[in-house]
């Protein structure tokens, strides 16, 4: 995509919001709140501060992760639902990894927490991924499931075999060693959101000068011209979601390592789901997945303070982050969509 091009989406995107704004505010209005507090508050909330910018990157970290990984799933045309159970499972592996190897030294046990999670999110992507390639199952549906498999197979495993001493279904507390560097102390902002962008320039790299990314990229727009033309789609397919997975599965250890210092059953809000939003405002670019988070992210945040000191009811910002997705993502979701319907069709034709 051109610098032209990409000017042009920047500038979509932004009269988007705005719009959807504007429709949020004549609701917010309707139900009788002030407007003008309620705008406030989410802007104070979001950026009016120290602490209001750490609490929105601290919210848009994992957002970056699960977006990306949705997003990546899209260059291969495939729609990973699942990046919610990804998440779980590289949350939990990476929670009891970090706790078990607390006799090395405190850099090497964490790079090695955040490989398993990446990794344990990589094995669950795997399986909608070779369900795909050679049976043809439709990873919409099978990463759907494995979301309620991941939730519950890593809330049984925290229950039976992991619990900390006490009410409360939670693993141990995560000590200084096995927790990711806060960058600025006391806000919980974490190496987390450098290692989101890190990962955003790595599988961006792959995608533009690799060929695994070149064939992948192919796969997506035509599945039966890439076989045609050498590409081994089953391998590509199962690979795509692979790494999908496996960005999901850091979006679990960088929570539990960097934010909540534990794994807590259900500590996710939906941010494999929100992930998908951010995707599809992201588009095919990988780099968009930044300031996608980062929106979200602020939504949420200054959703929060605009609840707690406006007054205004948390449905009403929900309302508003829906018609945000409305307005900015419908043009980029249409094609996507068209992509995904025609990757199907020539499967099937290949059939």
């Amino acid at each position: 995509m051109g610098l032209r091009q990409e000017v042009s989406k920047f500038a979509y995107s932004a009269v988007a919001v705005v719009i959807a704004l504007i429709i949020g505010a004549v609701l917010i209005g309707a139900s009788g709140y002030s407007v003008k507090e309620a705008y406030s508050n989410l802007f104070m909330g979001a950026f009016g501060g120290v602490y209001s910018l750490a609490t929105t990157v601290v919210m848009s970290t994992p957002l970056l992760f699960t977006g990306l990984a949705v997003a990546f799933a899209f260059q291969c045309g495939l729609f990973n639902v699942g990046a919610e159970g990804q998440l779980y499972v590289g949350a939990l592996t990476s929670a009891v990894v970090a706790l078990g190897l607390s006799w090395l030294p405190p850099v090497i046990r964490v790079v090695i927490a955040l490989m398993a999670g990446a990794g344990a999110g990589a094995l669950l992507g795997f399986v909608p991924g070779y369900l795909k390639a050679k049976l043809g199952a439709h990873e919409v549906i099978t990463t759907i499931m494995l979301n309620y498999v991941a939730t519950f197979l890593t809330t049984f495993l925290v229950k039976t075999y992991f619990k900390d001493p006490g009410p409360v279904d939670q693993t141990v507390l995560l000590p200084l060693g096995s927790r990711l560097p806060e960058l600025i102390p006391g806000t919980r902002v974490s190496l987390g959101i450098i290692l989101g962008i890190a990962v955003v320039a790595l599988l961006n790299y792959v995608m533009r000068r690799s060929v695994l990314g070149y064939e992948i990229e192919v796969v997506g727009n035509n599945p039966r011209a890439a076989e045609y033309g050498g590409v081994n789609v089953s391998v590509r397919t199962v690979q795509a979601m692979m790494i999908s997975g496996a960005v999901a599965g850091l979006a679990g250890s960088v929570e539990v390592m960097g934010t909540l210092y534990r794994f807590i059953p259900y500590f996710s809000p939906g941010y494999g789901f929100t992930g998908i939003a951010v995707a599809v405002i992201a588009g095919q670019n990988l780099w968009a997945v930044i300031p996608a988070a980062v929106l979200f992210g602020a939504l949420q945040s200054g959703g929060q303070t605009m609840q707690l000191f406006a007054g205004i009811p948390m449905e009403l910002m929900t309302m508003v982050q829906g018609l945000v997705i409305l307005f900015v993502a419908a043009p980029t979701l249409g094609s996507m969509l068209f992509r995904l319907k025609n990757r199907a069709q020539e499967g099937g034709a290949q059939e």
